[in-house]
């Protein structure tokens, strides 16, 4: 059995591999450069000895699909990663890539989530190494969308996620080292509001003011705010008018919906496509930017996570769970009933910030962790 202090002796291997990749820069909305990364991390895969597909997407970076052992018995283990990050190209001039003194590896993309990759490839490659790689179908799903909605990605995802038998979700653990045992789901929506223009000044009662509509539909949205159960409603975006002299015509609503509960989710998201307008003549079309259901803890999740954590125990390995008011592909896995594991990567802070890091330490325990499961898991 693989323990902590093998990938001790392999640290330096893995900031190596996080240092290479980070240098890649991948931001979602550049393909060119995503599919760069992509082709880097699909070498690696095939080295390690992964069939590898691609999966072609016209917008966005194509997504990779590897598998092990695809013929032999049992569900998959199926490992879900990203390889997009939120930083635009560039970034590395003003934030370049450095190791501090203290054992923190700075860097965009570090954390979220270049790391949760290297891990996963250390971990298969520690057990190919020693001869202990399980005679088990385990998968990798890598995705190229996941900072912008998942939208090119959350059918394949849900797709072959039903196929598995568990999920290892590679985002980061939480500063404190936790797996993420809940997170809320979102729904983010855009209000277009029509109205009627006018001259502000000869003839204001003969328009219709879109930005009037907004400003009462911004109070009603913000009146199904449920705090204390989980339920949040935020205004985060609003923008109209074409001139100071101008009665508006048309305005746009941005709103940030968050939820613990499937139910608190479909509740709102009723109540926001019924919506009509306030004022007489006005209105108001709903877009659905894009959505994911909560990931809950549910009886399924807390079956999953005693499960980890009896295994994290066998390795000496103490595993704590905590919730995230942020999203992730496993939000798809788990609402559809496939047990999920998610923050198995590497322990860091500043995820989306310019201090965003790698606690250098945690990596050798959580390859450790992965590969325990790999091994040890059982259906």
């Amino acid at each position: 059995m693989l323990q902590e202090d093998y990938f001790k002796s392999q640290q330096q291997a893995m900031i190596d591999l996080i240092v290479d990749m980070a240098r890649i820069e991948s931001p979602s909305h550049n393909k060119v450069a995503v599919d760069r990364m992509g082709a880097f991390i699909e070498a690696r895969l095939q080295q390690l000895g992964a069939d590898v597909m691609r999966l072609f997407r016209d917008e966005v970076g194509d997504i990779l699909f590897a598998k092990w052992n695809a013929n032999a018995p049992g569900k998959p283990i199926l490992f879900l990663c990203h390889i997009d990050t939120v930083w635009a190209e560039g970034t590395l001039e003003h934030m370049p890539i450095h190791l501090s003194e203290d054992g923190r590896l700075y860097g965009p993309g570090t954390l979220d989530m270049k790391s949760g990759i290297a891990l996963m490839m250390e971990a298969i490659r520690g057990l190919q190494e020693n001869d202990q790689f399980p005679n088990r179908p385990i998968w990798a799903l890598l995705t190229s969308d996941e900072e912008i909605g998942s939208n090119h990605s959350e059918e394949v995802i849900r797709e072959i996620a039903q196929k598995s038998g568990l999920v290892l979700v590679m985002e980061p653990a939480t500063p404190e080292g936790a797996l993420k045992i809940w997170r809320k789901g979102v729904a983010a929506y855009r209000l277009h509001i029509t109205g009627k223009a006018s001259h502000a000044g000869g003839a204001p009662e003969q328009g219709i003011n879109a930005l009037i509509e907004l400003a009462q539909q911004a109070i009603r949205l913000h009146g199904m705010n449920d705090i204390k159960n989980g339920t949040s409603v935020s205004v985060t975006m609003a923008e109209g008018g074409s001139a100071l002299n101008v009665i508006p015509a048309n305005a746009i609503l941005g709103v940030d919906t968050r939820f613990l509960k499937m139910t608190a989710m479909q509740t709102v998201q009723q109540a926001i496509e019924s919506t009509v307008p306030f004022i007489p003549g006005a209105k108001v079309e709903i877009e659905t930017v894009h959505s994911r259901p909560p990931m809950e803890y549910d009886a399924l999740m807390r079956a999953t996570f005693e499960k980890a954590q009896q295994i994290g125990a066998k390795y000496g390995i103490t595993i704590r769970g905590e919730g995230s008011g942020g999203v992730s592909d496993g939000n798809f896995t788990a609402s559809i009933g496939i047990p999920t594991l998610d923050g198995l990567g590497p322990i860091g802070d500043g995820a989306h910030a310019a201090h965003e890091h790698v606690l250098v330490r945690s990596l050798p325990q959580r390859a450790a962790l992965i590969a325990a499961i790999l091994t040890e898991w059982t259906f």
